[in-house]
């Protein structure tokens, strides 16, 4: 039987967890905090895990390997240079995991994403020995970049960089160019200090298109600390959650809350976040909630601009999208939240006052409007908002726009100029998430859902960095 390697996805937050099997044991890596969804698998390979690794404490989720190493009997593994309060194995570079006569884990410590973080390389047995398949790298080499080295602080960025310097090259020569590499990040996880550039790829490949494998040590860590954005305040919270042992999770249903208790909800600034798909939300929503929907990175963005703690209500169309939202909140350490409710719009209202809707529009109309043509029955733009990250506007942007990125406008709302706004993003989303916390504000908006790609196909004008 030979070695598989099967790849658990969390598009949502863009991370990678793994399950490595010879047929009869397995080994889980990076494991997110619903394991039910990697038994699942074990399931369908009909193996049993024996070991569960972390190749460092993580910053982006929490963690679902000490629960998954109690339900099933597995070792847990985790450097033991990182400090925790629950037992684990204790492993550092160089040690040797025997999993079964068939495969092995060596530890190879790559600093640099954190200071104890390591890769794990995976060995299958051959008639001459052990051959290296490839490497679990976690938030050291990626696809094409490398994970960032600001999470512990920006006093260590510097030092850390020049570390993941070090290892991926550390692993670059361990490694033959056919071993597969195996990362935790780079797929839309802020955990990245850019995004993979492919969906799979070898060492060799790595040597030919990674910054980290071609550029000398300087070059390298002035290019990726010059290229790091903001990452999500909720990752604050991470890394201690996981250095303490999560709780067991508890995906059971959420409080079901009525039209009266979701205006009362409302009216003590509590969060109430529509899950629809930002055009149904455009069309009709419930006055002073916020649009996440559930067809983005919800839990990204919401971990991001609420202050930690607060309660959040959850509405959606069916008791199936409330769940899904409840699975990916407690990915990121928001546990319960404190209620829900399912149907639409004009059943969540106790009054049918309380409904409103968001005028929305395309980039075409934005540059006509700049011409002196808006269209009809739509309010000529006083401000445009661009809500989009820092290195995304550096990149180009609309003349004289204002920019707020997204996870600032909660505590900036004041700043941004009297008048009608338009606001837009990359494709939409944000926009309206933005839309809704100014409308809530008591500002009158348009959302751009459009892409900002096609702006300037679209007449607008652009401008580089300001």
């Amino acid at each position: 039987m030979t070695v598989q390697v099967s790849v658990i996805t969390t598009s949502s937050l863009g991370d990678r967890s793994y399950l490595a099997d010879d047929g009869e044991v397995a080994v889980v890596v990076d494991p997110q905090r619903d394991i039910d969804r990697i038994m699942a698998l074990a399931g369908r390979r009909g193996v049993r895990i024996t070991h569960v690794v972390e190749t460092h404490l993580h910053n982006d989720y929490v963690s679902g390997g000490r629960q998954l190493a109690q339900l099933t009997g597995a070792h847990y593994l985790l450097a033991g240079a990182d400090q925790v309060a629950f037992d684990r194995v204790a492993v550092a570079d160089g040690d040797v995991a025997p999993v079964s006569d068939r495969m092995r884990l060596r530890a190879v410590g790559t600093p640099g994403h954190t200071f104890h973080h390591l890769s794990y390389v995976l060995d299958a047995a051959d008639e001459g020995g052990w051959t290296p398949l490839g490497a679990f790298t976690g938030g050291s080499l990626l696809f094409g970049t490398t994970g960032r080295t600001d999470l512990l602080g920006q006093q260590h960025a510097h030092e850390l960089a020049h570390h993941q310097h070090a290892s991926a090259r550390r692993l670059a020569e361990l490694l033959p160019d056919g071993a597969e590499v195996w990362p935790t990040h780079g797929f839309g996880s802020f955990c990245s200090a850019s995004q993979a550039d492919a969906p799979e790829s070898t060492i060799g490949r790595e040597k030919q298109v990674n910054p980290v494998l071609r550029l000398a040590a300087d070059e390298f860590v002035t290019e990726t600390l010059g290229g790091l954005d903001a990452y999500p305040a909720y990752y604050a919270h991470m890394g201690v959650a996981n250095a303490a042992g999560p709780a067991p999770l508890d995906l059971s249903p959420v409080t079901r809350a009525d039209a009266g208790q979701l205006r009362d909800r409302i009216a003590a600034g509590q969060w109430v976040v529509d899950l629809r798909n930002r055009k149904a939300y455009a069309t009709s929503h419930l006055a002073g909630t916020v649009s996440l929907g559930l067809d983005g990175p919800m839990a990204t963005w919401l971990g991001w601009l609420i202050d930690w703690g607060v309660p959040i209500t959850l509405l959606a169309e069916t008791p199936e999208q409330i769940a899904d939202a409840q699975r990916e909140l407690t990915r990121i350490g928001i546990d319960r939240p404190a209620a829900a409710a399912t149907g639409s719009p004009s059943g969540w209202a106790a009054d049918p006052e309380q409904l409103r809707g968001l005028p929305t529009t395309d980039f075409a109309a934005l540059a006509a409007a700049r011409a002196g043509r808006t269209p009809h029955g739509l309010p000529d733009p006083d401000v445009v908002l661009d809500v989009r990250m820092t290195n995304e506007w550096r990149a180009g942007h609309v003349p004289d726009a204002v920019h707020v990125p997204l996870p600032d406008l909660p505590g900036r709302l004041a700043e941004v100029p009297a008048g009608t706004i338009w606001v837009h993003c990359g494709s939409g989303y944000r926009a309206t998430a933005a839309a809704s916390l100014l409308a809530n504000a008591g500002r009158r908006v348009v959302v751009i859902d459009d892409r900002f790609a096609e702006a300037a196909a679209a007449g607008v004008s652009m401008t580089g960095a300001a």
